[in-house]
């Protein structure tokens, strides 16, 4: 069972013999040994000690030891810019969204990433995600990279802040104290080892108005304004890759205009804050997805008319100005047999949610009391979200995931997780082939050179570590 450290002593303590302290670096003297119990115990005190200076404490240690072992927190923004100048081409790379059992579907994902030599894979979580999983930017990165060195990965971590979207109702209010939340979003991103955001301004698009520059306004006026703050905030030399979005998932589907019009407002927009600041490396549209699928009175979901002939015209479009394509969001319950036709059409990025979420709770191993747990909460704390024509099945559907978070450590300590987790590389593996990012780690390799981060060290594990060295 993995050990949640009480004190900082005591954390440094399940440091020995694989690594010690030195001032405010971290040394490790047996790396097959800091990759297995050690880096499962550094994770777990992340995730659940008390917020404090042991959590904090662990956060450190984790970012530290992956660089030390190489596994660099990166942005993808340089492998997008070579797609838009046609350098690259045929494959699509696979944004997964981890919301239950972080450090073990990390470990996993790059695993499976190895054995299949993939180094085009992106872990994402959206800004409503860290609300209901409890893990806020850091606990997200900390997380996703000690999965990482459990694997054994060297080599760029490709972490994505997603969906950080407007809420129109509120925003509609009070447009400053709204966008003011989302600047903060990225700053909290930033300082957690993001390299990779997506802004969602899309829900700001109003249809009613006469022109197509006047609908997407204020969607590019503040995507330019949230690239130009996230531009002032790189202090590593490192350009993070930042996505934009015309066409909120599950409304109408996007047209070559509106992009257009988005793409030269932006491009308008953007020089006049940060004249010749670099823009955004890809833009999501809406094709006729939703996200988590739309469940049917059994539970089930329902097939999703996907308009493939839109993702290749746009993204014609968004590479003609230079950017990697277009960007498929809410496509994790697609049928298997239309993977293969992303690559085909030269999506850039397909984000995947719901359906690992699903092939956790609907895994055969899972535990039925912890169904039952699950059940509960949504019909104790969701009952407001429920809609007047819903089953119980789909409210319970399209509501556990609010779960997540209050059952998080039940999640991550699932006795029958080994199970679940093989068949999640199955998955995994079978995205990578239908996907085209097969042997993409050479191409990965060639146009991504991360840069070492380094947080400040706390003062509870310098001063404890200072103690345990005298």
């Amino acid at each position: 069972m993995p050990h949640v450290a009480e004190t900082v002593p005591d954390l440094i303590a399940r440091l020995d013999p694989a690594a010690r302290l030195e001032a405010d670096h971290l040394v490790v003297d047996d790396e097959s040994a800091f990759r297995g119990d050690v880096i499962r115990d550094l994770a777990w005190t992340a995730a659940f000690a008390p917020e404090g200076p042991v959590a904090g404490a662990a956060q450190w240690l984790v970012h530290e030891a992956a660089r030390v072992l190489g596994a660099h927190s990166a942005s993808i923004h340089e492998l997008y810019m070579a797609r838009g100048r046609g350098e690259v081409h045929g494959f699509t790379v696979p944004a997964i969204n981890i919301r239950a059992q972080t450090f073990d579907m990390a470990r996993t994902v790059y695993e499976t990433a190895a054995s299949n030599d993939v180094g085009a894979v992106i872990l994402e979580l959206a800004r409503s995600e860290q609300t209901y999983t409890f893990q806020r930017p850091i606990d997200y990165s900390t997380a996703v990279l000690a999965g990482a060195i459990a694997a054994g990965w060297r080599g760029p971590v490709f972490i994505q802040g997603d969906h950080y979207q407007f809420n129109a109702k509120k925003y509609a209010a009070d447009p400053e104290a709204t966008t003011e939340e989302i600047r903060r979003a990225c700053r909290l991103a930033i300082d957690a080892g993001y390299r990779n955001i997506d802004i969602d301004s899309s829900t700001l698009v109003d249809l009613s108005k006469p022109t197509r520059d006047e609908q997407q306004r204020e969607n590019y006026r503040r995507a330019a304004e949230l690239t130009a703050l996230i531009r002032s905030l790189e202090s590593d030399g490192v350009t993070i890759s930042v996505g934009g979005e015309i066409g909120e998932v599950g409304k109408e589907n996007s047209n070559e205009e509106e992009l257009v019009a988005y793409l030269e407002g932006y491009r308008r927009e953007l020089d006049g804050l940060a004249p010749g600041a670099v823009g955004i490396s890809k833009v999501s549209v809406q094709t006729g997805t939703s996200h988590g699928g739309v469940p049917l009175p059994d539970g089930s979901v329902a097939p999703v008319k996907l308009d493939f002939e839109v993702l290749r015209r746009l993204g014609d479009v968004a590479r003609s100005n230079g950017l990697a394509g277009a960007v498929q969001h809410g496509a994790s319950t697609l049928p298997d047999e239309l993977f293969h036709r992303f690559p085909a059409v030269e999506t850039a990025e397909i984000h995947l949610a719901t359906g690992f979420q699903n092939a956790l709770f609907e895994h055969p191993s899972f535990p039925a009391e912890l169904h039952r747990q699950i059940e509960s909460y949504c019909f104790a704390n969701a009952v407001d979200e429920r809609k007047p024509d819903q089953t119980d099945e789909q409210f319970v559907y399209t509501t556990r995931k609010k779960a997540i978070g209050p059952l998080k450590r039940q999640l991550w300590e699932l006795p029958t997780k080994d199970e679940i987790l093989a068949a999640q590389s199955r998955k995994i593996a079978f995205l990578f082939t239908e996907l085209g990012v097969n042997g993409s780690r050479e191409m990965v390799d060639g146009y991504v050179h991360p840069v070492e981060q380094r947080m400040p060290q706390p003062d509870a594990l310098r001063t404890a570590g200072a103690g345990a060295t005298s």
